[in-house]
């Protein structure tokens, strides 16, 4: 089932993002960029906190072990992209689009970043040239892309049906965000996403050397957290209760309370984690899925925080993970060195997020 063909059955109400205001002289949006007032995600009534978007994760299922052994290792689709991040499963579609991101240029020294389509079994074309993006998510609906893009300091929104660019964050009370990395959507609309400074480059430090985590409902930008050090992958919980975030410079995962209307409250430790977490997804039983970027491996953990296992796949640099295939239940990643980044993947037992 498809998530388009799931929301159709249902009713909703448009949740329209724009950003926060900002004070007289704030730098203009792009040329190229749409008023954050077109980007329109649906959301849906709910009880309690609403969490996977419609029809992602069947109801009532029960779940086994989520990997076939403690140690899997996942199959390389292809290599020698310049550096892949990202991942995002398009079901309509049939495809999965990825980040990949050169070396910086120019005198901010900002990375260019061309959103990738991967259709299996393996061809592979350019989706959108030029789009700045690093970490990707699905809106609600379906129609568009939710990107963390470095290019403008901001978070866009892409739209399926034709590529337009859209803005649906663009600063923080006036000031410019650092590079925003990776991005998780709630089934209601509400958008969280990660604020280090990797893709910043020589630009001025708006943000007085914090890096951090912002929400953005209701139009609003609101801050989730300030005190992280570089702040990376990022998802929801299933029931939309738990917000997990990775500090990478921290070597830490930290889970937040989420209340229904998308704030969030006390936060307390996941995991001390072993490799530098990067990327992110969760399944449908809660298992949570950490792309290291230095020892190569996805490490998943249950709910409560145990270790399950580990997958392998390109030896070093892996960066993400998303679910996919037509039951959700291959997981795609994205590793290796730069210059030789590369899409892997693997089956697993239960299905997930496709981000």
């Amino acid at each position: 089932m498809t998530w388009r063909s799931t929301i159709a059955t249902l009713t909703g109400l448009c949740l329209v993002l724009t950003t926060a205001p900002g004070p007289v002289g704030a730098a203009p949006a792009s040329p190229a960029s749409r008023d954050a007032s077109d980007v329109n995600v649906h959301t849906y009534p709910f009880t309690g906190p609403p969490g996977a978007p419609p029809g992602v994760c069947p109801e009532g299922a029960g779940y086994g072990p989520p990997l076939p052994a403690g140690s899997v290792s996942a199959t390389k689709i292809r290599s020698g992209f310049s550096f892949l991040e990202g991942p995002v499963w398009i079901a309509d579609g049939g495809y999965l689009l990825i980040s990949d991101m050169a070396a910086g240029t120019g005198p901010g020294n900002v990375q260019p970043s061309t959103i990738r389509r991967f259709t299996p079994p393996a061809t592979f074309d350019t989706f959108v040239a030029d789009a700045g993006s690093n970490g990707l998510a699905l809106s609600p609906d379906a129609q568009q892309v939710i990107a963390a893009t470095h290019d403008q300091r901001n978070v866009s929104a892409y739209r399926l049906s034709d590529q337009a660019r859209s803005t649906v964050a663009a600063d923080y009370q006036g000031r410019a965000f650092n590079s925003p990395n990776d991005v998780t959507v709630r089934s209601d609309g509400v958008v969280y996403f990660t604020d280090p400074n990797f893709q910043r480059g020589s630009r001025p430090d708006q943000m007085s050397g914090r890096t951090s985590v912002f929400r953005v409902s209701g139009g609003q930008v609101s801050l989730v957290d300030d005190r992280l050090r570089q702040p990376n992958g990022i998802a929801l919980s299933p029931d939309g209760g738990t917000l997990y975030v990775g500090a990478y410079s921290e070597n830490k995962i930290y889970k937040y309370v989420v209340q229904p209307d998308g704030s969030t409250g006390a936060r307390s430790v996941f995991v001390n984690y072993i490799g530098g977490p990067d990327g992110v997804t969760v399944d449908c039983a809660g298992n949570v899925y950490w792309a290291s970027g230095s020892d190569g491996l996805v490490h998943v953990y249950s709910p409560a925080g145990a270790q399950l296992g580990t997958i392998r796949s390109g030896g070093t640099g892996t960066t993400n993970v998303a679910f996919g295939g037509p039951d959700r239940q291959t997981l795609y990643i994205t590793s290796g060195r730069t210059n030789d980044s590369g899409l892997y993947s693997v089956r697993l037992n239960v299905p997930g997020y496709p981000y």
